[in-house]
């Protein structure tokens, strides 16, 4: 007889079932035994309880635990083939409604035996479409599985007599179409029953040391537990498994930078004393602290790997510029790298202001210590881009700024010191290796972001870096109000919102509006030319379309803020068009900017106090916080608001609900994250046999992280080269080199 092993296809535990063994194969994507039985239950209910169930919605695909009060046998004629047929007709109770379950059936006889499985006084799990019909809730089309049922029955019995052998929990799988969750756990009962070989990445010396079970198990108990005691025992199991893979991972990314050799810098000119004492402010208390921190990991022999996180406005770009200053002191060179055009220029702008003479290395009127600041763009003109060039790679430019272009072949540096990257989050792997390629040794980096990133996420996703966090707004950041403009609710505040706006404006202020498309005639995701029609064949009233820039400036134009200065900024500008409207904005000229996202980071105009964010609920919560981290910089008061046509309770509005409770963009963060896929923050790779987080979560596991990261560091410092766990070196390995892992580094 062939063993089966987790390599083994999936067909070996279906045996002659076809017809299951495909459905379950194809639409859940699982080709192995081991996809199978490593495919999770995504949640558990008692068998001695009845589902909490809220109100349904029309529509909604229910799986409920229930008990039986109603068990009917009736006859109908089927009006298609004019034949006799039977339906049983069940009433379930939950705790919430109750519900009917129509069971239709050719033969009396079959109608019987479902009726006596389905008996009063009965429970079990029954799904199905919620449907209201004369006045009471349905379960349409349904399927069910009987708690006491047994296995000589049927078929759905026998579905019944598997779960009737658990001891109080019902193990419920993600499925899709034509797939039950009875099904799933038919089939993975099967595979455990037969399975052998399993690897086991932790040895017993591991388990022993950190209290896990061994993975066989694990497995039968995360699949089959009688109660929640061995439910958290497996679960504590997979999930500091995972959890130390991706530490290991991580603290190896670790060790190799230590290990590369980088050029310190330290000392030489006078660059940053000079700058330091023109500086019209004093820094902050994190400011200096991490300043002082990164000119200490800039003088090592390795190179500096950190993260630089820090609240919208809280001065992460001058900490940055200070490392560069001390960088081109020693006599090497710095880039920064941004994701637009915009920002890039706007970084140009707020460093050389802030230099000032220090700006003009060589030239006329330059200070002493002055150094050479260029910017490199796609769009600058040909001449302009030759010029940069050249001084980058003659070591003129101590600091260069850019976008996508300073990543191309031909830009080349005389001694590439230091690169920063902004937005890290927009940047890819590669991306970041091609400017750090260009230097003669490896460089030194700083990466920054101002999207909080909560601790456990920076911890698995950004594991590689060392992290500082810049929390303390520097004086003169002033409160922002937030408040949420609900239309569908109160169609006739949007006048308040432009009033409100021409009174910032009538105090000498300025405001943006932002839109989450260009132009009117942009299609919106997932919109057609059809006309839309209800059950009954009815139209459908069109929704209303999304604001557009280009639409909106004309109406605020027109009507509604006639004689204010209204410009608009969008992508599909000119470069040389939207670097000016910045300019004219930045210089006061223009009252109100009509802009798309572009705006949405680097951009410092300090007389800027309002912000109006149309479709709000189109935009993410990170999104929405940096959006309003643009006005308020100047120290006078800032408002937001957050315009919406989303329901009251809908997610949407519970997302800008919680924008509006607070401007803590480290809470805002855990919000955002809580809203979203656990995959959309780690990232997801469908090769290779379970490469993907499965148990993990990085906010409900913040615990087992820490501790995996603390195991991860002991474990190197022991057996560097894991030889004493070689079925967890070889995990590891394969880690490293998967997609998953290139994601963690890309973030």
């Amino acid at each position: 007889m062939v063993a089966i092993t987790p390599d083994s296809p999936i067909a070996s535990v279906f045996g002659r079932s076809v017809r299951k063994r495909d459905a379950i194969s194809k639409g859940l994507g699982l080709a192995t035994v081991g996809d199978l039985v490593w495919h999770f239950p995504r949640r558990y209910v008692k068998t001695t309880e009845l589902s909490e169930v809220a109100e349904p919605r029309e529509g909604d695909l229910l799986s409920v635990v229930g008990r039986v009060t109603r068990s009917e046998v009736r006859s109908f004629l089927n009006k298609r083939t004019r034949k006799p047929g039977f339906r049983v007709e069940v009433r379930i109770e939950t705790n919430g409604p109750s519900f009917t379950c129509s069971f239709f059936l050719p033969h009396k006889t079959q109608a019987d035996n479902e009726q006596r499985r389905m008996a009063v006084g009965g429970s079990g799990m029954f799904t199905g479409k919620a449907q209201r019909f004369a006045g009471s809730w349905q379960l349409a089309s349904p399927h069910s599985v009987m708690f006491g049922a047994t296995e000589g029955d049927d078929a759905d019995a026998a579905e019944g007599g598997l779960a009737a052998s658990l001891k109080g929990l019902l193990p419920i799988y993600p499925v899709t179409a034509g797939v039950y969750s009875w099904d799933v756990q038919k089939a993975v009962q099967l595979a455990l029953d037969v399975v052998s070989d399993v690897p086991d990445v932790l040895s017993p010396e591991l388990r022993e040391r950190y209290g896990v079970l061994d993975v066989m198990a694990a497995l039968r108990w995360v699949h089959a537990p009688d109660d929640h005691r061995q439910l958290g025992a497996a679960q504590k199991r997979f999930r500091f498994e995972e959890a130390l893979i991706l530490q290991l991972v991580m603290a190896r990314r670790r060790a190799a930078q230590r290990a590369l050799g980088a050029q310190a810098r330290t000392g030489g000119g006078g660059l940053l004393t000079a700058f330091d004492a023109r500086l019209p402010f004093t820094l902050t208390d994190g400011q200096r602290e991490i300043g002082e921190l990164l000119e200490e990991e800039l003088a090592q022999s390795h190179p500096m790997n950190r993260l630089l996180q820090g609240e919208v406005g809280s001065g992460k770009t001058l900490v940055a510029l200070r490392a560069m200053l001390r960088v081109v002191d020693s006599g090497g060179q710095a880039v920064l790298l941004a994701p637009t055009e915009v920002l890039a220029q706007q970084h140009h702008r707020s460093i050389t202001a802030m230099l000032g003479d220090l700006a003009a290395g060589g030239m006329l009127g330059g200070a002493p210590e002055a150094t050479r600041v260029v910017l490199l763009t796609g769009s600058m003109g040909r001449a302009q881009r030759q010029e940069a060039m050249l001084a980058m790679a003659s070591g003129e430019a101590g600091i260069a700024l850019g976008t996508h272009a300073l990543l191309e072949e031909g830009v080349t540096f005389a001694d590439l010191g230091l690169v920063v990257v902004d937005e890290q989050h927009r940047f890819g792997v590669e991306q970041r290796a091609a400017l750090t390629d260009k230097a003669g040794s490896p460089p030194h980096v700083l990466v920054m972001t101002a999207t909080p990133i909560p601790r456990t996420v920076a911890m698995t996703v950004f594991g590689d870096l060392e992290t500082s966090v810049l929390s303390e707004l520097p004086a003169g950041r002033a409160p922002i109000q937030t408040s949420v403009v609900p239309l569908v609710d109160q169609p006739h505040w949007i006048d308040r919102v432009w009033h409100r706006v021409r009174e910032e404006v009538e105090k000498g202020h300025q405001a943006y509006v932002v839109c989450p498309r260009i132009s009117g005639d942009e299609p919106e995701q997932g919109e057609t030319d059809q006309l839309d029609l209800d059950d009954e064949g009815a139209p459908v009233a069109p929704r209303q379309a999304l604001a557009a820039v280009t639409d909106l400036v004309e109406e605020l134009s027109t009507q509604r803020l006639p004689g204010l200065r209204v410009r608009m900024l969008h992508g599909r500008m000119p470069p040389d068009e939207k670097d000016a409207v910045m300019r004219a904005f930045a210089a006061g000229e223009i009252d109100v900017l009509v802009s798309t996202t572009v705006i949405e980071v680097g951009v410092d105009v300090a007389n800027a106090t309002a912000m109006v964010l149309m479709d709000a609920d189109r935009f993410g919560v990170s999104q929405l916080h940096q959006l309003r981290g643009r006005v308020g910089r100047g120290g006078h008061p800032g408002l937001c608001l957050l315009v919406t046509r989303s329901e009251a309770g809908s997610d949407a509005r519970v997302r800008l609900d919680a924008v509006a409770a607070t401007t803590d963009g480290f809470e805002l963060s855990r919000v955002d994250l809580e809203q979203r896929r656990e995959g959309d923050v780690l990232g997801r790779n469908q090769s290779g046999f379970r490469s993907s987080l499965v148990s993990l979560r990085v906010l409900r596991d913040e615990k087992t992280i820490v501790r995996a990261r603390g195991a991860a560091e002991e474990l190197l410092a022991d057996d560097p080269a894991l030889e004493r766990a070689p079925a967890l070196a070889r995990v590891v390995d394969e880690m490293e080199k998967t997609r998953e892992s290139e994601f963690m580094e890309k973030s």
